[in-house]
């Protein structure tokens, strides 16, 4: 994909934010891209059914492992607002999906977040995780040009 078309993708997994938070969730939003550019699926944070486990990406890669044959997983894109924590990577990894691109860091929410108990975000980078499994999971971002409007985002809803 080129740089303008993960714009495009990341600037939808913004929107999914912003209803993940009027349905009373976290602001989280993913998609799921195929290899020739169709939209395959999208997610929400789950926050509140489903408390901590409810992340957007872990929601998407449990749904499209159900749904889609590891070839099209591993051709995708899984695309999020804000860069896959630990559990999120770990269940893309297991789903068998071949790209992750993301926004903002999980650093920078962390900052933004600070010590609120319902986001004890970790400070463990995405590729770090999947630079650990026996396959390969490439990685795209942050992307400097959204980063102000997810950062934005956050400070609104977290200092609630």
């Amino acid at each position: 994909m080129s740089k303008e078309q993960d714009l495009q993708f990341l600037r939808r997994t913004i929107e999914l934010a912003d209803e993940a938070v009027s349905e009373g969730n976290h602001p989280f939003g993913a998609i799921l891209v195929s290899a020739g550019g169709e939209i395959l699926a999208e997610g929400k944070n789950s926050f509140s059914v489903d408390r901590g486990p409810g992340h957007a990406e872990t929601n998407l890669a449990r749904d499209a492992a159900r749904r889609f044959d590891v070839p099209t997983l591993r051709d995708a894109t899984l695309y999020t607002s804000v860069e896959p924590c630990s559990m999120c990577s770990g269940t893309v990894y297991w789903a068998e999906i071949g790209t992750v691109v993301f926004g903002m860091t999980e650093k920078r929410l962390g900052e933004l977040t600070g010590d609120d108990p319902e986001n004890p975000t970790q400070d463990l980078e995405c590729r770090v995780i999947f630079a650990s499994g026996q396959r390969p999971v490439a990685v795209r971002g942050p992307f400097a040009e959204l980063e102000s409007e997810i950062a934005d985002q956050h400070v609104q809803f977290w200092k609630k």
